[in-house]
C-alpha cells in the first residue's frame, strides 16, 4: 500500500455533553468560568442592609429639618416677643415718673385741694392703663422688697446694718425692676441688709 493509503483518516470531534455543559456555564460578558454571583440569601441581605442604610438617612434628614424648622419658629417668636424691648425700656421710665408724680402729693393735699385732687386721679389712672397696657405685653413689675438677694434681677446699692433681717434680704427698692416675657427688661436698684445681724454672712454685691 502507499504511504497515502496508510495515513489513518481525519477523525471528526464530536461536541461531548461534557463541552456544552462547559460552554454553558460561561460567565455573561467575558467573565471567567465559574464567577461566583452569590447566593439568593446573600443577595437578598445585601438588599436589606441597602434598605436599612437609606431608612437611616432618611430619619436623619427628617429629624434635621424638623429640629431647623423649630429653631426658625423659636427664632420668630422671640423675635416677635423682645422686638419690642428697646421701646419698653422708655415706657418703664415713663411708669417712674407717674409713681413719682402721685408720691409728690401729699395725702393732707388731696382733701384739702380739689383741682390737686382730680390731678392725681388723673395721674392713677394714666398708670393703671400703662400697666394694664404692660401685662398684655408680658412686661412685669418687680418689687423685690422682703425678698432674698438675686445677682439675676437686683442690682445692690448699699447694704445696711441693724435691720433684724437676714443677711442679703433686700429691704428697701430704689427704684423697680422689670421682665418682659420672663427675660430681664431692668434690673431693680436695691438695698440689702448686711451679713453682720445674720451669722456673720456677706453678701456679694459683684455677682
Amino acid at each position: 500500500m502507499s504511504e497515502e493509503q496508510n495515513k489513518p483518516a481525519d477523525a471528526t470531534v464530536e461536541p461531548t455533553e461534557a463541552t456544552a455543559e462547559t460552554a454553558n456555564t460561561a460567565a455573561p460578558n467575558g467573565a471567567p468560568n465559574g464567577a461566583d454571583a452569590g447566593s439568593p440569601e446573600d443577595r437578598v441581605a445585601k438588599l436589606e442592609a441597602e434598605v436599612a442604610s437609606l431608612k437611616d438617612q432618611l430619619l436623619r434628614a427628617m429629624a434635621e429639618t424638623e429640629n431647623t424648622r423649630r429653631r426658625a419658629q423659636r427664632d420668630r417668636e422671640d423675635a416677635s416677643k423682645f422686638a419690642v424691648s428697646s421701646f419698653a425700656k422708655e415706657l418703664v421710665s415713663v411708669a417712674d415718673n407717674l409713681r413719682r408724680a402721685l408720691d409728690a402729693v401729699p395725702a393732707e393735699g388731696r382733701e384739702q385741694d380739689e383741682m390737686l385732687k382730680g390731678l392725681a386721679v388723673g395721674v392713677e389712672a394714666t398708670e393703671r392703663q400703662l400697666f394694664a397696657a404692660f401685662d398684655r405685653a408680658g412686661i412685669k413689675k418687680l418689687d423685690p422688697a422682703g425678698e432674698p438677694f438675686d445677682p439675676n434681677f437686683h442690682q445692690v446699692m448699699f447694704e445696711i446694718e441693724n435691720t433684724g433681717k437676714a443677711a442679703g434680704t433686700v429691704v428697701q427698692v430704689l427704684q423697680p425692676g422689670y421682665t418682659i416675657h420672663g427675660r430681664l427688661l431692668r434690673e431693680a436698684m436695691v438695698g440689702v441688709a448686711k451679713g453682720g445681724d445674720a451669722g456673720g454672712q456677706h453678701v456679694d454685691t459683684k455677682a
